[in-house]
């Protein structure tokens, strides 16, 4: 959090933060929040004209990513019948962040107002038949950030118990949507690992012989955070390179980003889709 915040309870301060996001964009709520990851800010400009921007800074709790390609901005815009509240960009644990800082957006948008959250990253793929530029709906996680948005003191009076069953983290009926604007996607299981580095070779296959198809560093607290608000999950992984011992070359974060730019078309295609059809 901020030092300039007074607030240090992570619930409440989502809901102050909340609070200010609608008074900032007006009524109606948004009933939509995606989260835009690595190599996917080509989307946002895709998705439509913003009705209103705003530095995601600018609210309460929200931290300025310090991540290339993340360029913390809230946009309002309407897809469809939906209101959508657009975060171009996140903060990770690597950066140096607690899990309810990471989660500090994600919660924000749920309290404000928001049913379906899409979380989008860039990804590691773990089986070589997978191509960069590949997008994958994550079926299910691995969180091995040692991390959860759940730990520390108790949720406040009005929120679920922390004992959050996951079994239905990634609802199958979201998938089946996506599935329907490009019947060619593939599902797989997401490993959350801290970062920043990109994992060894070792540390791959150990993640293949568990059942990961992609492995990342985002995206599991937020799940865990959104479900436990009661909102539904969809992730969606772009698959920007092979993963190390996989991969034939060097990983690097600039060839993330490239992957990512090439793939916005599709990916405005998707998510549009998508949006449609909720």
């Amino acid at each position: 959090m901020t030092a300039a915040n007074a607030t240090w309870d992570p619930f409440e301060l989502a809901a102050e933060a909340a609070a200010e996001v609608n008074r900032w964009a007006g009524a109606p709520p948004h009933d939509v929040a995606i989260v835009l990851g690595s190599g996917w800010q080509g989307v946002a400009d895709g998705l439509g004209t913003a009705e209103a921007e705003r530095a995601a800074s600018d609210f309460p709790g929200f931290p300025t990513p310090t991540v290339a390609g993340h360029h913390g901005e809230l946009r309002s815009l309407t897809v469809g019948d939906h209101r959508v509240l657009l975060f171009v960009g996140r903060t990770h644990l690597y950066e140096g962040r607690s899990p309810a800082e990471v989660v500090h957006p994600v919660r924000t948008a749920v309290i404000a107002g928001a049913r379906v959250v899409v979380l989008t990253n860039a990804a590691g793929g773990l089986d070589p038949a997978m191509k960069p530029g590949q997008a994958v709906l994550i079926r299910d996680h691995l969180n091995l950030m040692g991390a959860s948005p759940l730990s520390g003191p108790a949720p406040p009076a009005g929120y679920r118990a922390r004992f959050v069953d996951l079994t239905d983290l990634y609802p199958a009926k979201l998938r089946a949507l996506a599935g329907e604007v490009d019947p060619a996607l593939t599902e797989g299981v997401y490993a959350a690992l801290g970062g920043p580095h990109f994992e060894t070779p070792a540390e791959v296959a150990m993640l293949r012989r568990t059942g990961a198809d992609l492995v990342g560093m985002s995206t599991a607290l937020e799940a865990i955070a959104a479900h436990h608000l009661g909102a539904s999950v969809l992730g969606i992984s772009l698959v920007t390179n092979l993963a190390a011992g996989v991969s034939p070359t060097p990983l690097d974060h600039e060839d993330v980003l490239a992957v990512g730019a090439a793939a916005a078309p599709y990916l405005v295609e998707l998510l549009a889709g998508v949006l449609t059809r909720l």
